[in-house]
C-alpha cells in the first residue's frame, strides 16, 4: 500500500481561528462553496443555491449525551468516568433506556486513586445513588459497571441528571449551559454520541424549510460519533493509524431512498459520508454470502477493505447493485433497519461509490477526516483551506463550513 506522510496533511492553524463558541444565528456561518476547481464563499443559509433540485440530503440524527460523570472519594480524590460505548447492552438504545444496570467502556481520569470499590454518586434530583464499579483494563480505557437502586430510573435519565456535555478538548473551557443546546443539531434525536456531527449544527428549521421548497428530499442515518474521532494522526504513514470503530443504523426506507437517487446525494458531515461508503461495502459482502439470504451474517466494514483487491471470483458491483443487495438482506431477514459496524478510513485513492457533494466544517491538521476531505476533492484540500485561513474563516467544531462537490 502506497504510503501516505501525514506531515503532507499539516498546516498552520492559530488559536484565535478555533471558534470557541457558535455564532448566535446557526445559518449566519460564513460558506465556503468548492466545485469544478473553483472557491467561493456565501452564507450557509443559501446552501440550497448549491445543491441540485431533486438531490437526496442524508442527515446525521445522533444527539450528543451528557457522557462526563464525576464521582468523589471520600479522600477527597475527584474521579472523571467518561461514557463512551456501551459493552452491556450492547445496544445503545437498550442500553440508555435500560433500569437494571449498564456496562460502558469508559476513559478515566485519575484513575490511580481508583484501585478498588465502588465510587458513588448521589443523584438527588433522582433520589437514588449512582455507583460505578471498574471491572476491566481495555488497553487505556475500562470497562465500568453502573448499577442503582431504583429500577424505575433510566441510565439515560441518570446522566441527564448529573452528567456533562462533553465539548470537544480544543476549545480549552468548560462546558456551559448553553453548549446543551447549541452543541446538538435541530434534528437530533437518537441519543448515543460523545461528539456532535459538527456539519449538522449549522442547518436551522429555515433552511431545511427552503431546502423542501426547492425541491430537495431529505432522509436520515444514525452514526454515534466516539471520542476516536478527535485521535490525531500520530504515525508518519497514515495507513499505520488504527481507525476506531463506529456503530452505524440505516433504516431500510433510507437505503431505498439513497439507491434511488444515486448521482445526486448530499452527506452532511464526514460521518454521514463514512456510513454511506460503508453502504457500498456491506452490499458487496452480501452478493458474496453464501449462506441462504445472509442468515448468520454480521456486517462490518473494516478499514483497509475499500482498497483491497476483488477476488478473481467476485466483482465489483455497482452502488445501485450493492444496495440492492442490502434491501433484500433486510426483507428476507425481517428488518426494518440495518445495524453494523464501521471501521472505515477514507484516505487519498479511495474511490466514492455513493457520495456526490459533502457538507462539513474544516478539520484538525493531520487528521483522518482531512484525509476524508482530501480524497474528496482530489487533492485539492490545501487551496480550500488556504483560501479559508485567508478570508476569516472560524475552524473546527463551532466554525464555519463548506459545501464540496466531487473532484475525481
Amino acid at each position: 500500500m502506497k504510503p501516505i506522510y501525514i506531515a503532507d496533511y499539516n498546516y498552520d492553524l492559530p488559536d484565535e481561528r478555533i471558534a470557541k463558541y457558535p455564532l448566535k444565528e446557526r445559518d449566519q456561518s460564513k460558506l465556503l462553496v468548492y466545485r469544478d476547481g473553483e472557491i467561493q464563499e456565501d452564507r450557509f443559509q443559501n446552501v440550497g443555491d448549491y445543491i441540485a433540485p431533486g438531490s437526496l440530503l442524508v442527515y446525521n440524527n445522533t444527539r450528543v449525551i451528557q457522557a462526563r460523570l464525576e464521582f468523589a472519594k471520600d479522600t477527597g480524590a475527584r474521579i472523571e468516568v467518561f461514557c463512551l460505548e456501551p459493552l452491556m447492552p450492547y445496544d445503545y438504545q437498550e442500553s440508555l433506556s435500560g433500569t437494571e444496570g449498564c456496562t460502558w467502556k469508559c476513559m478515566v481520569g485519575n484513575a490511580k486513586k481508583w484501585r478498588f470499590g465502588s465510587l458513588n454518586l448521589n443523584v438527588a434530583s433522582l433520589g437514588i445513588t449512582l455507583r460505578a464499579y471498574k471491572e476491566q483494563v481495555m488497553g487505556n480505557t475500562y470497562a465500568v459497571r453502573f448499577e442503582w437502586d431504583d429500577r424505575t430510573v433510566a441510565f439515560a435519565e441518570i446522566l441527564d441528571a448529573v452528567g456533562e456535555l462533553p465539548i470537544p478538548p480544543y476549545l480549552n473551557r468548560k462546558t456551559e449551559e448553553s453548549d446543551k443546546t447549541t452543541y446538538q443539531t435541530v434534528y437530533s434525536r437518537i441519543k448515543g454520541s460523545v461528539a456532535a456531527p459538527t456539519a449538522g449544527l449549522h442547518f436551522t428549521e429555515r433552511v431545511l424549510d427552503d431546502l423542501h421548497q426547492r425541491g430537495i428530499q431529505t432522509t436520515e442515518l444514525t452514526l454515534h460519533v466516539g471520542a476516536g474521532t478527535f485521535l490525531p494522526v500520530k504515525t508518519e504513514d497514515a495507513n499505520e493509524h488504527t481507525m476506531h470503530t463506529e456503530i452505524i443504523a440505516v433504516p431500510r426506507e433510507a437505503i431505498e431512498a439513497i439507491r434511488d437517487n444515486l448521482g445526486k446525494i448530499v452527506a452532511v458531515g464526514t460521518t454521514s459520508m463514512r456510513t454511506l461508503e460503508s453502504l457500498y461495502f456491506i452490499g458487496r459482502q452480501l452478493r458474496q454470502v453464501d449462506s441462504p439470504f445472509g442468515i448468520g451474517y454480521s456486517p462490518k466494514v473494516e478499514q483497509f477493505e475499500p482498497y483491497e483487491e476483488p477476488s478473481a471470483f467476485s466483482s465489483q458491483p455497482s452502488a445501485r447493485e450493492a444496495l440492492d443487495a442490502i434491501v433484500m438482506y433486510l426483507r428476507a431477514t425481517r428488518q426494518t433497519t440495518l445495524h453494523a459496524e464501521t471501521q472505515i478510513m477514507i484516505k487519498p485513492g479511495y474511490t466514492f461509490h455513493v457520495v456526490d457533494q459533502l457538507i462539513t466544517n474544516f478539520h484538525q491538521p493531520k487528521s483522518t477526516l482531512l484525509l476524508l476531505v482530501s480524497a474528496f476533492v482530489g487533492g485539492d484540500w490545501k487551496r480550500i483551506y488556504d483560501y479559508a485561513l485567508s478570508h476569516d474563516f472560524r475552524f473546527l467544531s463551532y466554525g464555519d463550513s463548506s459545501i464540496l462537490t466531487r473532484h475525481d
